[in-house]
């Protein structure tokens, strides 16, 4: 399974970045937390408009089959997941990807709906 995460900086214990379409980062993993690796996505956080949609067809372009995020997609990028079949959870407070990977490992996020 693999997995995504937003996140401030590329490290496996920097701060879960709580925006998805402006993420500073992404980091890509699966369901043991092996190689993660970084997705830049400055091109997508450049534009005045549709990074949502951007990020969405980025994960997509990655296979990613859960995506954990702060606030969750917007309406246009989370209609792109949904058809994708990617599941999104959320989060509360201010936590590392790390601890966030525990906390769904733990069954502890919140599925998102829009």
């Amino acid at each position: 399974m693999i997995l995504a995460f937003t996140v401030t900086a590329n490290d496996s214990n920097a701060s879960m970045d709580p925006r998805f379409g402006r993420a500073k980062s992404i980091l890509i993993t699966d369901e043991n937390f092996n190689g993660p690796i970084y997705l830049s996505t400055d091109e997508i956080t450049a534009g005045a408009h549709g990074a949502g949609p951007r990020m969405a067809q980025l994960i997509a372009e990655h296979k990613v089959e859960v995506l954990i995020t702060g606030n969750g997609p917007g309406g246009n990028a989370s209609a792109l997941l949904s058809r994708m079949g990617t599941k999104v959870f959320t989060y509360s407070g201010e936590i590392t990807a790390q601890e966030a990977f525990t906390q769904w490992k733990k069954g502890e996020l919140t599925p998102f709906t829009l």
